[in-house]
């Protein structure tokens, strides 16, 4: 029995889907499992798998169309089985559990022509001699409009598709161009007749061809659609801003200590060491739990303290940034830790993240430190109410024990929601984030 593939709707945020490429053709075989398309959708890119054994009978959605979820996008059908092609691809009308098996439409009670196929086009009605005279001078009766009863073409409407084939093109009407302009156009290789004049009735002017060379000097704009996941970043960065009340506080952490316990654990481990972001990361897990307030979610007129510490950490892509979460990070080591992230990270920019892997965060850690950045102004990820931005770790004088020392010194920025969190509230959590990084002995506690 053939099966719909459906694009499945990945959490209830997700509205629509974009075909980017199939990985299969109609008539290639098929087992359950195996890849069958890559999609692009508001939060990550994927490939979506068969639901069912057999053969590609029909792909309905082209690649690079968005179709919204439900859709049926192919219908994968038994080896030898026949399947009548639907006319459209259109949201599925059964069960919405993915695979759903296909039915075919009912045949009609009364014989009616079926219409053409997409991309096809109906054989035109022509009278033989019309058909003839096309024949001998070539004139493709598809392009020839008609005027007899019932749209059939005619002798003379054959005549003059030959006429308006035949007759010779209009005689370009000559350019008005004042001479010095003339000169100076040759000079720099000025094409005149793609240059529009402002003097009288379109003379071309000096002004005007001295416009010219200035936009042929100039290197072509590159024109970067906003579309798919940078238009869905923008969307939410710009209601994270109008619809919130955000704050930024910053202070700096003396990290000398932690990144001992970095060096030291990094000999010890063979799996890709760690990362100064693994210890805010493991810091900032215990400091939510700590500070429940913070490790919340806005819901129009209330506040949910949610019980699990999800952190999500933001991994840049070429077109933008998701952000993978590691739940329940309170209550994993750092090893755990720095694991689960380095394997989040691979997985997003291979495009291999699950949507769960990409939602359910209640706090997000965002790092700019790699590329020398000390402190920034991060904006909140709705409808979460705290967001940490992480700066570069270095090397600086500091007092230390009321001595002038060399530090690893680094800073940390705190947004959040002014209408769900106070700012001495906030300003504790931020502190407590930066005493568990300035003593750090109890990560490995």
């Amino acid at each position: 029995m053939a099966t719909e593939i459906l694009l499945p709707q990945w959490g209830m945020e997700m509205q629509d889907g974009t075909i980017v490429r199939w990985l299969k053709k109609e008539g290639d075989p098929i087992r359950e499992g195996e890849p069958l398309v890559e999609l692009e959708t508001a939060k990550l890119e994927t490939e979506l798998e068969s639901t069912a054994s057999g053969v590609v009978a029909h792909i309905l959605v082209p690649e690079g169309t968005t179709v919204p979820v439900r859709t049926v996008l192919a219908i994968v059908a038994a080896l030898g089985e026949q399947v009548p092609r639907p006319l459209v691809a259109a949201p599925s009308t059964q069960a919405p559990a993915v695979g759903a098996g296909f039915k075919p439409a009912p045949t009609p009670p009364s014989p009616v022509a079926a219409p053409p196929r997409p991309g096809s086009q109906a054989a035109p009605q022509v009278v033989p001699a019309a058909r003839r005279l096309a024949q001998q001078h070539d004139i493709d009766l598809t392009q020839v409009q008609g005027t007899g009863p019932g749209g059939r073409i005619v002798v003379e409407d054959v005549q003059k598709a030959i006429e308006a084939r035949t007759a010779p093109p209009p005689a370009p009407e000559r350019l008005q161009v004042v001479p010095a302009a003339r000169r100076l156009a040759q000079q720099h290789g000025i094409d005149l007749d793609q240059i529009q004049g402002s003097g009288p009735r379109g003379r071309i002017l000096i002004e005007d061809v001295e416009k010219a060379i200035e936009a042929k000097a100039k290197p072509p704009a590159q024109v970067v659609p906003i579309q798919g996941m940078r238009q869905t970043i923008a969307t939410r960065m710009l209601e994270s801003l109008l619809t919130t009340a955000q704050v930024t506080l910053t202070t700096e952490a003396d990290m000398t200590d932690a990144m001992r316990l970095r060096e030291g654990l990094s000999r010890q481990w063979a799996d890709g060491g760690l990362s100064p972001l693994h210890l805010v990361i493991k810091a900032a897990a215990r400091a939510l739990r700590e500070h429940p307030r913070m490790n919340a979610i806005q819901r129009e007129n209330q506040v949910e303290l949610v019980g699990e510490v999800n952190v999500g950490v933001a991994v840049a892509l070429s077109e933008g940034l998701i952000v993978p979460t590691i739940r329940r990070a309170d209550g994993k080591s750092l090893a755990e830790i720095a694991r689960e992230s380095r394997e989040l990270a691979n997985k997003v920019r291979e495009g291999k993240a699950s949507y769960d892997e990409v939602t359910g965060g209640t706090f997000t850690i965002t790092n700019l430190g790699a590329y020398d950045v000390d402190a920034f102004t991060p904006i909140i990820n709705p409808p979460q109410v705290g967001i940490l931005g992480v700066g570069r770790v270095v090397e600086k004088p500091a007092v230390y024990k009321g001595e002038i020392a060399k530090r690893s010194m680094m800073s940390v920025s705190l947004t959040f929601d002014h209408r769900v969190v106070d700012g001495v509230p906030a300003a504790e959590f931020l502190r407590t984030l930066k005493g568990h990084l300035e003593d750090p002995w109890w990560m490995v506690a």
